[in-house]
């Protein structure tokens, strides 16, 4: 073993100096974006999927070279519907579980409920000022504009579905079925001849987004839970009566049911193809007080007949992408007939956001979200950026296609 001179015992440096100076680079390397470390490759940005996370927000670093990376094109179809250098933006964030997205063409503003927080929120598209639009809102969770630019809500709360009219008063559209009161709306659209069709799942018999069964309920077998707590006198007292099932109200006022609990379980979100030939609707995962075993998470798809009748009832997905169920919730549908589906994927980091698929029920294209999303529409003047409601935050990009329907 050779012997180190005393010259060069004095310039060698200590055991000690070596170790901070490794972990001075070890703290360094961890704290440098990995997706900007691609070896010898070319620079990439980062995605929702790097470490460290993205930044969504403003101050945040680029993110867009030329398209997203985080649209993710599946099919090669989907490249016509990507805009080029438009990025995913975090417009707001502070929610506690947000959902119903819903654009308003005239105002041109949109509007989303934070169901716990029991209000709706409203983003003004010309300031990107955001403020509180209705609280409380009865723990609303969908929402949608008609043909007439009046919002329509789905009361969790309450149990009902209202409408906002242009004089300021609010009508209740649908709050029972045959004498037996309705679980809790869901998500809502309107069909050109005037009628509304919404969805009826249990959620909003729960706590968190409304108020659980009286004593005995479904929900609330044991009684222990007493849902007057914080709330109104006049609520508390529902018992849930009614499976979960797809409705529509004619505008005569007549109230049917289109989809029965077997076809379909736990429907949530729903939609009309362009043309109003199909009904999609998406089954999600089971509900408080369900006695049965709940939807698996997929979108089923119905023809619509001209006397308003479903037939040719067909599984449309599985939504399973790579593995992952990538759980569907809010619907809706581009002019060309593409669906766009929430994504739901819990812990499945990268699966997160939403789904798009073709007429065929082909998976085209995905965009990939740091939180779950819940639902989505098409807004903004033109109806060509998608807003997304997710967890605590709205996410919007804009597009190369637009929405097929208003609200």
């Amino acid at each position: 073993m050779a012997k180190t001179s005393a010259a060069e015992h004095d310039h060698a440096p200590s055991r000690r100096a070596v170790l901070r100076a490794a972990a001075g680079a070890a703290g360094a390397a961890a704290l440098a974006p990995k997706a900007f470390a691609q070896g010898a490759g070319p620079v990439a940005p980062p995605t929702t999927v790097s470490q460290p996370p993205r930044d969504f927000g403003p101050n945040g670093a680029p993110t867009t070279y030329f398209s997203d990376p985080d649209v993710v094109v599946v099919d090669p179809s989907f490249n016509g519907m990507v805009q080029v250098n438009s990025a995913i933006q975090r417009i707001w964030t502070g929610g506690l579980w947000v959902e119903g997205p819903a654009w308003s063409a005239q105002g041109r503003y949109l509007v989303w409920s934070d169901i716990p927080n029991n209000r709706q929120m409203r983003w003004i598209e010309d300031d990107g000022h955001v403020s509180v639009f209705r609280m409380p809102s009865n723990n609303s969770n969908g929402n949608s504009f008609d043909f007439q630019g009046r919002q329509l809500s789905c009361e969790h709360l309450t149990r009902r579905l209202v409408r906002y009219e242009l004089d300021g008063s609010v009508t209740v559209l649908a709050d029972n079925f045959g004498g037996k009161r309705l679980n809790s709306p869901n998500d809502v659209v309107q069909h050109p001849d005037g009628s509304y069709w919404f969805t009826d799942p249990p959620y909003g018999g729960q706590l968190y987004e409304g108020a659980p069964d009286a004593k005995g309920g479904p929900s609330n077998r044991a009684g222990r839970i007493n849902p007057r707590l914080g709330q109104p006198p006049e609520i508390g007292a529902a018992v849930r009566q009614l499976p979960t099932q797809v409705y529509r109200l004619d505008p005569s006022g007549r109230l049917d049911v289109v989809i029965a609990n077997d076809a379909v379980p736990d429907p949530n979100g729903l939609c009309f193809s362009p043309d109003y030939n199909r009904l999609y609707v998406a089954s999600t995962g089971k509900g408080p007080g369900d006695e049965h075993a709940g939807g698996k998470g997929d979108i089923h798809v119905f023809d619509v007949a001209p006397d308003m009748k479903l037939a040719n009832h067909q599984l449309f997905s599985n939504c399973m992408v790579d593995g992952v169920n990538c759980g569907p919730d809010g619907l809706r549908c581009d002019v060309d007939g593409n669906l766009w589906a929430s994504s739901n994927a819990g812990r499945a980091v990268g699966y997160n956001g939403v789904t798009v698929w073709n007429p065929g029920g082909k998976l085209i294209g995905r965009i990939r979200l740091p939180e779950v999303c819940g639902n989505v529409c098409f807004g903004g003047p033109k109806r060509n950026r998608l807003f997304m409601a997710a967890s605590q935050s709205i996410y919007a990009i804009y597009l190369s296609t637009q929405g097929a329907a208003p609200g």
